[in-house]
């Protein structure tokens, strides 16, 4: 517990436990779990709330808030509800997140956001996220041709400029085009949205990828090839990833490119 010069004192930090049970956990998330007055937990599988729990004495699951047909912001301002009370309550709070509590994750940010406005202190402790597990997996570098990554419903929600010459990482494509967070899952005609949305860039014959990342040391990575015109029909859950790779080569600026050499020559003049 931290104890200032006016009494204790509480503080927050949300950590990342990885994707993979046991391999992905660093030291200093591992110290701050075992260290932590109390740990609050949010993991993709029970076997690795259970591990958790073997950390420390005091760990609490965040999985019972969520319930089917309950919207996920009620569930959201819960969890922040059990983690703040213990803050103020002056504890040493420890949130274990599955992958990195930074992406995809609402409720760390959030629950540091307050803790701070509050005047606690709290910060965000990085993990191994389902992206890092996403490039060693599929043997994609984001620097090659670039890399775009966007939470499926936004691009058709929202006017998104896609690049169809970089990869293409759609976000939460088994909850598509649920706009009230209270579905686990939408089918195949809101996914039929997407693909219209998709064959405005790519053809339908285009081949994308559906990927989950392994979250027990005996299992292996989902990678599935599909066609863009077969995604409907796809099982799509909440954890899986869909990959659209490039549909075709870097486009060359050659006006820019006379624009450079243009420069190096001036500058080779001014020597």
């Amino acid at each position: 517990m931290n104890t200032g010069t006016n009494g204790p004192r509480g503080s927050l930090v949300s950590v990342g436990v990885g994707m993979t049970l046991g391999a992905h956990l660093g030291p200093l998330a591992r110290s701050h779990i075992e260290q932590a007055d109390v740990v609050f937990v949010a993991a993709s599988d029970g076997i690795v709330e259970q591990w958790i729990t073997r950390m420390h004495r005091d760990v609490r699951s965040l999985q019972p808030f969520y319930q089917e047909g309950k919207s996920r912001l009620h569930t959201y301002e819960q969890m922040l509800d059990a983690m703040l009370t213990e803050v103020r309550a002056g504890k040493w709070v420890c949130g274990a997140f599955y992958g990195h509590p930074g992406v995809f994750a609402w409720v760390p940010h959030r629950a540091i956001e307050l803790a701070r406005s509050e005047g606690f202190h709290a910060h965000m402790q990085p993990g191994i996220s389902a992206e890092d597990c996403l490039y060693a997996d599929l043997g994609i570098d984001p620097g090659a041709c670039g890399c775009q990554h966007f939470e499926a419903s936004q691009i058709l929600f929202y006017q998104r400029r896609i690049d169809p010459t970089a990869y293409l990482v759609l976000w939460q494509a088994g909850v598509v085009s649920d706009q009230s967070m209270t579905r686990y899952s939408t089918g195949a005609a809101h996914r039929q949205l997407l693909v219209e949305v998709l064959a405005r860039d790519y053809p339908l014959q285009h081949e994308l990828i559906i990927y989950r990342a392994a979250t027990l040391p005996i299992e292996r990575p989902r990678i599935d090839r599909v066609a863009l015109a077969d995604l409907p029909q796809a099982e799509i859950g909440m954890a899986e990833t869909v990959v659209v790779p490039p549909a075709g080569p870097l486009r060359v600026d050659l006006a820019m490119q006379a624009r450079f050499a243009a420069l190096d020559r001036s500058l080779v003049k001014a020597r």
